[in-house]
C-alpha cells in the first residue's frame, strides 16, 4: 500500500515504525494527534499509516526478527492509536447498522477493526464484535438487532470451513454478508465458491456497502459444491493424522532428538495447523490453499531453525496415512513439489 503524499511528506510511516519498536505508545498517540491537525483525513491515518505499520510488524514476526511479545505490543499500541483517531474524528451516523466481527476462531482482530472505523467514518452506524465471535452467539446478536448488513472477517484460509458454515446461516437469516480477509484469498476466489460478497480492503468493502446501501444480495456468485465425504473423513481422522507424523519425526528426524517439551508441544499445534489447511484445501478443492501454506509454515518454521527436511518428512506422513484419500494425497504431492526449490538452496 503506498502512503499519501501528505504522510509521507511528514516521514509519518517510519516515525511511527519507531514508536512501535520502542513501544512508546504516547509518542505513537502524538503521531497520531498531530496528523489530523495537520488536516491528514483521519481515514489515511488508519489506511496508509496505521495498516501498513502493523503489516511490517506482522512481516518482523513471520522473520522471527520479532518475538510474540513485541508483536503484541505493537498490536496493542496501534489500537490505541485506532481508537484515538476516530475518537477525535467524532463521525454522526447517517445510514444503517452494519456489524463487524472476526469467524469463530480469529484472532487477528485489527484488520477488521479498521474496517469497522472506515465504516463508521462513512456515516454506517458500526458495531464490532472483536475476535473469535462464536456463530451461534452472532446469530443471536444479529436476530437481535436486525443490521442491514453483517461483515466477517477471516484471516486464515483453514477456518474456511467455519466460515461457509457462517455465512449460510447469515443468509438463512436474510442477513446480507460481506467477507474479507486473506483467508478468502487474495483476489477472492474462495469467497465467490462461497457465493459471498467480498472485498479485498476497508475502503473496497465501505465503497461496496455504498454503492449497494448494504444490500448484497445481487453480488452473489454461483456457489460451488464444497466439502464432500473426503473432507468429513479427513476431519474425522485429525487426531490419528497428528500422532503418526509426530511419531514418525521422533524416529526418523535427527534435528528433533534435542526437542524440550515445550517444543514437541509447539510441533503439534503446527502439525495441527496444517492438517487443518489440508482439510480447508480439501473442502475448497484447490490445491493452492494448501501449498500456498506449506510456503508460509516453511518460511515461518525456517526462521526459527526447523528444516525443511523436517516440513517434507511430515507431508510424507500425511500421506503414508491418506492413502485412500486421492484429493489430499494429490495436494500433499503438490506441497512437497513446492518444497523442492527451498531443498536447492
Amino acid at each position: 500500500m503506498v502512503a499519501p503524499s501528505a504522510v509521507e511528506a511528514g516521514g509519518a510511516y517510519p516515525a511511527l515504525l519507531a514508536c512501535l519498536a520502542a513501544a512508546d505508545e504516547v509518542a505513537a498517540l502524538a503521531l497520531a494527534d498531530q496528523l489530523l491537525a495537520a488536516g491528514v483525513p483521519a481515514e489515511s491515518v488508519l489506511l496508509d499509516l496505521i495498516a501498513p505499520a502493523q503489516v511490517q510488524v506482522g512481516r518482523w514476526w513471520q522473520r522471527n526478527e520479532w518475538s510474540v511479545a513485541q508483536e503484541h505490543a505493537a498490536t496493542h499500541i496501534s489500537e490505541l492509536m485506532v481508537a484515538a483517531v476516530t475518537t477525535r474524528a467524532a463521525p454522526r451516523p447517517h445510514r444503517g447498522r452494519v456489524i463487524v466481527a472476526c469467524l469463530d476462531g480469529e484472532w487477528h482482530a485489527l484488520p477488521p477493526r479498521l474496517v469497522a472505523e472506515v465504516l463508521r467514518l462513512r456515516g454506517w452506524q458500526v458495531t464490532f464484535l472483536g475476535a473469535s465471535v462464536p456463530a451461534v452467539h452472532l446469530m443471536t446478536y444479529l436476530h437481535r438487532h436486525d443490521p442491514v448488513a453483517v461483515a466477517l472477517a477471516c484471516a486464515l484460509p483453514m477456518r474456511l470451513p467455519q466460515a461457509h458454515r457462517t455465512i449460510q446461516a447469515c443468509q438463512r437469516a436474510d442477513v446480507p454478508v460481506l467477507v474479507g480477509g486473506r483467508g478468502f484469498g487474495p483476489d477472492g476466489r474462495w469467497a465467490r465458491a462461497m457465493g459471498v460478497a467480498w472485498a479485498p480492503d476497508a475502503r473496497s468493502a465501505a465503497d461496496l456497502l455504498a454503492d449497494t446501501d448494504g444490500d448484497l444480495t445481487r453480488t452473489f456468485g454461483a456457489t460451488s459444491r464444497l466439502g464432500g465425504e473426503e473432507y468429513a473423513a479427513l476431519v474425522s481422522r485429525r487426531a490419528e493424522i497428528i500422532d503418526v507424523a509426530l511419531d514418525d519425526l521422533r524416529h526418523r528426524e535427527p534435528s528433533t532428538a534435542g526437542y524440550t517439551t515445550g517444543q514437541w508441544d509447539a510441533t503439534v499445534v503446527d502439525l495441527g495447523y496444517l492438517v487443518d489447511f489440508l482439510s480447508a484445501a480439501v473442502y475448497v478443492d484447490d490445491s493452492t490453499l494448501f501449498v500456498e501454506a506449506v510456503d508460509w509454515t516453511t518460511e515461518v518454521l525456517g526462521s526459527r531453525g526447523v528444516p525443511v527436511t523436517g516440513i517434507r518428512r511430515t507431508l510424507s506422513a500425511f500421506a503414508s496415512t491418506l492413502r485412500d484419500f486421492p484429493r489430499a494425497c494429490q495436494f500433499l504431492l503438490d506441497g512437497r513439489r513446492a518444497l523442492d526449490p527451498r531443498d536447492r538452496r
